[in-house]
């Protein structure tokens, strides 16, 4: 009646994975091991894909910038990167990007969050927590703290 169902191959897989979003070399590896017959196979596949520019770090590293740049800072994204394994070659342009808008990110992750300046010293502790949380250097907390009550006024995000 019906051809019996074929396995999918570990190349097929990875491309599933890539169309879905970007995946580092060591992402893929985790999550292929499993179905790779030897590690050597799985190696082949990727090593294939890398120079088909099927897998790109740099592609990979500028998709995790952008998709955590707006609620995380450059401390975060950076210990992500380096959990995945990414070369510094690859990882430093991006975040020296990240860094030169470091305390405007943070001014609008703390308007989304609060949106008010701290009324007391407990409060402002609070919300310097809520942003070293998320990764924002302690330069640009100090910064959207002190810059707090001028968030819905005219400051000028690069005063010191």
């Amino acid at each position: 009646m019906g051809a019996a169902p074929r396995s999918i191959s570990l190349k097929g897989r990875a491309l599933r994975l890539l169309s879905q979003r970007e995946h580092s070399r060591l992402e893929l590896t985790q999550k292929l091991t499993p179905q790779a017959e030897s590690q050597a196979q799985l190696e082949s596949v990727l090593d294939g894909l890398e120079q088909s520019g099927l897998l790109s770090a740099q592609r990979f590293a500028q998709s995790l910038a952008h998709r955590r740049s707006a609620r995380f800072g450059l401390r975060r994204i950076e210990h992500e990167m380096q959990l995945h394994r990414l070369d510094v070659s690859v990882s430093a342009p991006i975040l020296q990007d990240l860094r030169n808008n470091e305390r405007d990110r943070a001014m609008l992750a703390w308007s989304k969050r609060f949106g008010v300046p701290a009324s007391d010293v407990g409060e402002r502790a609070r919300q310097h927590r809520f942003l070293a949380q998320r990764g924002f250097t302690a330069d640009a907390i100090a910064w959207v703290l002190r810059n707090a009550s001028n968030a819905g006024g005219d400051n000028d995000p690069h005063d010191t």
